[in-house]
């Protein structure tokens, strides 16, 4: 489906028609760069390549230098594919927000924040076990039993356990465009989006 690099800028929120208070989050999309065109005669399939956020020639690759020379553009710091777009385009032609003016609900991809190890009660929400008597004053955010000895004698593949929390890619489906701001490049969306200000989105109709 077609789409566009952005990045997260942060929260906000704006008051809808109705006087409600609506939480809502910021996103700079594009304008995004052509930096490929994939036809189904040379790559077996259709895609724009889109590329965001120029970069150095001296911090980029020399295939990618050459890469990039070829559609006649600067290098670009991120780049994705998307298939779907309607009309012709080329190398070197710049896509804008704009393309979301007429659309209701985007779904929003990006990578969560890291939070670490965690344990079980902030990872997977365990209530904890034991009480604070009888000489169980630590035990509070333990795991408890993870399986019996006898039978199956081991531990079930998946059972929930303390472990690396977030930092994993997330998509935020479904979000309300609420405003497109062609002028500055930017996007809100009700709710939140996956990661931390800064960070690099996708975001697709």
């Amino acid at each position: 489906m077609p789409g566009l690099l952005g990045k997260k800028i942060g929260m906000t929120s704006v008051f809808s028609a109705d006087g409600k208070n609506v939480p809502c989050t910021v996103i700079e999309v594009g304008p995004c760069v052509v930096t490929q065109v994939k036809t189904v005669e040379s790559d077996g399939y259709e895609a724009l390549q889109l590329g965001f956020v120029e970069k150095n020639d001296k911090h980029t690759s020399k295939p990618m230098v050459g890469h990039f020379k070829k559609a006649g553009v600067k290098p670009q710091r991120f780049l994705a594919e998307f298939k779907g777009f309607n009309g012709e385009h080329k190398a070197g032609d710049e896509i804008t927000v704009e393309m979301f003016s007429d659309v209701e609900f985007v779904d929003v991809i990006g990578t969560t924040k890291g939070k670490g190890f965690q344990g079980v009660v902030k990872r997977h929400g365990f209530g904890g076990v034991g009480q604070t008597t009888h000489g169980q004053d630590d035990r509070q955010r333990a795991p408890g039993s993870i399986g019996a000895c006898s039978y199956p004698a081991k531990v079930f593949k998946g059972m929930r356990m303390a472990g690396q929390m977030g930092n994993v890619r997330c998509t935020a489906q479904n979000l309300q465009v609420i405003k497109v701001l062609p002028e500055n490049n930017l996007l809100m969306v009700k709710g939140s989006v996956p990661g931390s200000k800064g960070s690099i989105v996708i975001i697709e109709m």
